[in-house]
């Protein structure tokens, strides 16, 4: 069983929660951006304003452009795949990560049950946390948070290393579901990341891509 943590201002925090039972959470494009949007919206000590400003015909890409209140987290790195997802972050607000994560939870449990005419719980129990206390750790989190997506090509890729480095780094290229686009190429646009609250290897592309690359050599050179 997991330890509570409570959650301290200017310290990284790795949150990470899975479907109940292991089922999908995403199904299509149009679940991972409402969740991508939501990540944006929810990220307010304001109210989620997301079906109002739906219901005045604005897409979801054109609400991650819409003004907000004051954060309640700064986000580092995301990660969206079938049946989970991964957050790195870092509390602004005194109780900002309860409450972006209660507001998340929330709002997107109950966008899945109406839309899939589903009911009961989404997400397997409360979001789960791990305190980032060293500089070491924060670098691996933000590599195994990037790299989650090859699981997709190669299940066994983390215990058995990477065999096809270029396969992988090209299936990673085309991943939107992550923050990892937002990093390699920066003629992108974001508004859900705020790099500059997290250290200066996060935004130096390449040193991000040296990481990157020897992270997965790594992985390779024990398979």
């Amino acid at each position: 069983m997991l330890r509570r943590i409570f959650f301290v201002s200017d310290c990284y925090y790795h949150i990470y929660n899975r479907g109940t039972d292991k089922i999908k959470i995403f199904f299509n494009e149009k679940d991972y951006l409402r969740f991508i949007v939501l990540l944006y919206v929810c990220n307010s000590v304001g109210p989620v304003r997301l079906e109002y400003f739906l219901s005045q015909g604005r897409s979801l890409r054109d609400i991650l452009s819409e003004p907000r209140e004051k954060d309640l987290v700064y986000i580092g790195a995301y990660c969206l795949m079938p049946n989970h997802f991964h957050l790195l972050i870092k509390e602004k607000a005194k109780g900002g990560i309860t409450s972006f994560m209660k507001k998340i939870g929330t709002a997107y449990a109950m966008y899945m049950n109406k839309k899939y005419e589903r009911s009961g719980n989404l997400f397997q129990g409360r979001f789960k946390a791990e305190l980032v206390d060293k500089d070491e750790y924060l670098r691996y989190l933000f590599a195994y948070i990037h790299l989650n997506p090859i699981k997709l090509i190669d299940s066994k890729w983390e215990g058995n290393g990477i065999k096809y480095i270029k396969r992988a780094k090209k299936f990673l290229n085309n991943y939107k579901w992550s923050s990892y686009q937002f990093y390699i190429d920066k003629k992108e646009t974001d508004f859900i990341l705020d790099k500059k609250e997290f250290p200066k290897y996060f935004d130096d592309l390449k040193e991000f891509s040296e990481f990157i690359k020897e992270w997965l050599e790594y992985r390779a050179s024990d398979y």
